[in-house]
């Protein structure tokens, strides 16, 4: 992207200015003299790799004596997603909207309370051994903290090495082969394998977690927040690295980020969550430039302009509780836009329109630009 056509827009600007702009000039700002980031390319092939289909996981919390009082904390309520082969879809939403209890039911590694889940064309039904293993040939994932997720008593090479043993790999050259092939693809010398993760640096010790997540060559990589605890003078380059990967080995993502910026970038689609429900879902270009959904909109008017001393946006309204979430829409009492209907009944099932965009709002189409009003931050969300 040439650095001219980007520039940092002010924050007190109506949403008539593509959000996509301010988004990339707050993320030159902060990654300036990285490498250029890659435009996100959309994907011919429309083969439905993974389906989630009402998917809903539920935790009950114990009440007094004798279970009495006993609570459910629906983490995920009704999430229906799908990823199409060689597509990065992105998943955005605060913390607790449910986005990490996705990634792991889809993982096998929670049971779904309804729903189900279908990857690759297997349903996934168990979390039996077997099961797991099988799965953890289709889906893995790269955490969030590149320190915490490796064994400090482990060499590199065990790293990746006992992943192939597992899954039945014995042959000691074939294993040679495959470690040393794989840290190649991630910008690791083949020699650094009897390293231990302390002796490398934070970008480094992420660049073995990616290794470690391809080691079996898995359809499917779930990124949950995997730059955020990176400096960001090489946050760019992971980014960058997992572009490059996806490319190459014909990867799928699901990309979970607060960095609206990263996702922005990297994703074909994305779905926005809160309190455990899709809000909106669509293009990349629909989501960031023609927002319809007053929580979308909400993220992204909260990004911060490091070049301007303006004031943040915030969404009034006091935040709902998980256990008691309102009725109507959960969105309601945070909402500038909310009625009667919104405060009473849930937002209309997600439709998907002609263009693939999904939106669970009453009055989206105002919102978006159907009454053709332009959207004011300083008007709806208060500083």
């Amino acid at each position: 992207m040439a650095a001219g056509s980007i520039r940092v827009a002010r924050w007190r600007r109506r949403f008539a200015e593509p959000p996509r702009r301010r988004l990339m000039g707050w993320r030159r700002a902060i990654s300036s003299g990285v490498t250029t980031m890659h435009e996100p390319q959309g994907r011919a092939d429309d083969d439905v790799i993974l389906s989630v289909e009402d998917l809903a996981v539920h935790f009950p919390l114990g009440g007094g004596l004798l279970g009495r009082g006993r609570r459910l904390l629906r983490a995920v309520d009704g999430v229906d997603l799908r990823l199409k082969r060689g597509e990065c879809l992105g998943l955005v939403g605060e913390s607790g909207s449910g986005k990490s209890t996705v990634a792991l039911s889809i993982l096998g590694l929670l049971a779904p309370t309804r729903g189900r889940i279908v990857l690759d064309g297997q349903v996934v039904t168990s979390r039996q051994s077997g099961d797991r293993k099988a799965l953890a040939r289709i889906v893995q994932i790269v955490f969030q903290d590149p320190y915490a997720s490796l064994n400090p008593r482990q060499t590199v090479r065990r790293t990746l090495e006992d992943p192939l043993r597992v899954h039945g790999v014995t042959a000691k050259s074939e294993i040679e082969d495959r470690v040393a092939t794989m840290l190649r693809h991630v910008g690791l010398r083949p020699e650094q394998a009897d390293r231990y993760p302390h002796e490398f640096s934070g970008g480094q010790r992420q660049r073995i977690g990616i290794a470690r997540a391809l080691i079996l060559n898995p359809k499917i990589v779930i990124c949950d927040e995997p730059v955020s605890a990176l400096d960001v003078s090489i946050r760019a380059q992971i980014i960058n690295l997992l572009l490059e990967l996806k490319d190459t080995l014909g990867l799928s993502y699901i990309m979970i980020s607060h960095d609206l910026g990263v996702v922005e970038h990297m994703s074909d689609r994305v779905a926005v969550m809160y309190l455990g429900r899709i809000v909106e879902n669509g293009h990349w270009r629909e989501i960031f430039e023609r927002p319809a959904h007053p929580y979308t909109q909400a993220l992204i008017a909260a990004i911060p302009d490091p070049l301007h001393h303006a004031p943040l946006a915030t969404t009034g309204g006091d935040l709902p509780n998980p256990l008691n979430p309102p009725n109507g829409c959960a969105f309601s009492p945070r909402c500038r836009y909310a009625e009667a209907v919104c405060r009473s009944e849930p937002g209309p099932v997600l439709e998907t329109r002609p263009d693939g965009h999904a939106v669970r709002c009453w009055r989206s189409g105002e919102i978006a630009g159907g009454s053709g009003k332009s959207f004011d931050q300083s008007e709806h969300y208060r500083a």
